[in-house]
């Protein structure tokens, strides 16, 4: 009979009891998707006797204030869902533990490198990715061929665009209503700024610290306009009012639109089953350079509390949510797995569904990818600003005609700034 020191037995039997009590806490904010991800969270409890994991699901509107309420009480769950576009705020407040030690030994190489690109901050990485999504050009096929123009390809300018737009927006009775607008354009980050970075544009400055938009991003807005203003080729976005604006191009009012991939399940839901239609990238803008242009992706990740007592357990916790415990059917439409050998399989491929295409999401991502998040991005983005302060709202005067370009940019810059140097 093997017999074993004392102090060995010990160790082991207190491990063995730590394993036992330990419970993870989680929190995520679609509870749509909780439904989906239940079942890989069991797998892993059943993978890890005694571990529990307690999760809450709550929508955006709910997730962020009541996560910031729980930071500020020091009572973070150990680990929850981050965006992007926050990391840095989240990050300089101390919330989020360093990963770095964390993945030693992990193979990193399997992710989307430009997908980890947004969760590291000062050379840490503090947020790592689950799936990831990039704005693309959707594009009514139907409506195309009606007009006798070729579909957008790699090669096409924005003049091109242009005149696509122009001889898609429809008078079809001549009663002086447009019935089919060539393009749909709105204010948001995912509509607008993938135009500024194929353009070479950058919003800030190279310190990520103040506004200062370059010429390429001024003319990337400016043209964004003159679709709405001068060539009316797109509606103002007050003549759309009542209707979400991610059901414009499925609803088949708008033969073009840019938008998120993930809108790809939206469109799916919401337009007609004989509806045929493509994605195609954005093209690149007269301004860029191989240099300067960038392609728009960025990641929904997942991040661990600093002050998290399981660390090394909420860490194998999101390997298993982001990795090889996953299948392609959890990931809805255009939102693209951080894990390679999922992205690329044929099942995400989904080539018996509209689009038939979806690698060409595969394609941006290999891109020079940008994102344009700094700390406070939201804030000067303008989401939840007072009135019009912020980007959003600057933005939504100018396409509404109420308020020239130039005046909005200096606007959202002097209210951007002021968020910036908080």
């Amino acid at each position: 009979m093997k017999t074993f020191p004392l102090a060995l037995t010990l160790s082991v039997a207190a491990a063995a009891a730590q394993a036992q009590d330990v419970t993870l806490s989680y929190m995520m904010w679609d509870p749509s998707q909780l439904e989906i991800e239940q079942a890989t969270i069991a797998a892993f409890e059943e993978a890890n006797p005694g571990v529990t994991v307690e999760v809450q699901a709550m929508p955006p509107s709910d997730y962020w204030p009541k996560l910031s309420a729980l930071a500020a009480a020091g009572d973070l769950p150990d680990v929850f869902a981050m965006s992007s576009g926050f990391v840095d705020g989240w990050a300089a407040a101390g919330n989020l533990a360093d990963l770095g030690p964390l993945t030693e030994g992990t193979d990193l190489s399997v992710y989307y490198e430009g997908a980890m690109a947004p969760g590291t901050v000062g050379g840490a990485m503090v947020a790592f990715p689950q799936n990831w999504v990039a704005p693309v050009l959707y594009y009514n096929r139907d409506m195309f061929d009606a007009a006798g123009i070729a579909y957008p390809s790699a090669d096409w300018t924005w003049d091109d665009f242009r005149d696509a737009a122009a001889a898609l927006t429809l008078d079809n009775d001549n009663d002086g209503t447009v019935d089919q607008w060539g393009y749909w354009v709105y204010g948001r980050y995912a509509h607008v700024d993938t135009w500024v970075f194929r353009n070479g544009g950058r919003y800030l400055n190279e310190d990520g610290n103040r506004l200062a938009l370059n010429d390429a991003a001024v003319n990337a807005l400016g043209f964004l306009a003159s679709l709405v203003l001068e060539d009316k080729v797109a509606p103002m976005p007050q003549e759309m009012e009542g209707i979400r604006q991610q059901d414009v191009f499925p609803l088949g009012m708008a033969a073009m639109w840019v938008d998120g991939s993930w809108n790809i399940a939206n469109v799916r839901s919401v337009a007609d089953p004989e509806m045929n239609w493509g994605i195609a990238q954005v093209p690149m803008g007269p301004d860029a350079t191989e240099e300067t242009a960038a392609a728009y992706a960025w990641a929904d990740m997942m991040a661990i509390a600093a002050n998290s007592e399981h660390q090394d357990m909420a860490w194998k916790f999101i390997q298993h949510m982001v990795g090889e415990g996953r299948s392609a059917s959890d990931f809805l439409g255009g939102k693209v797995p951080a894990f390679r050998a999922i992205a690329e399989s044929e099942a995400w491929l989904e080539r018996d569904q509209k689009p038939d295409n979806k690698e060409l999401i595969l394609e941006i991502g290999a891109q020079n990818v940008y994102t344009g998040f700094s700390k406070n991005w939201s804030a000067w983005r303008g989401y939840a600003a007072e009135g019009t302060g912020g980007m959003n709202g600057e933005l939504d005067e100018v396409f509404n005609g109420r308020k020239p370009l130039n005046e909005a940019i200096e606007a959202f810059t002097a209210y951007g700034n002021e968020v910036l140097a908080r």
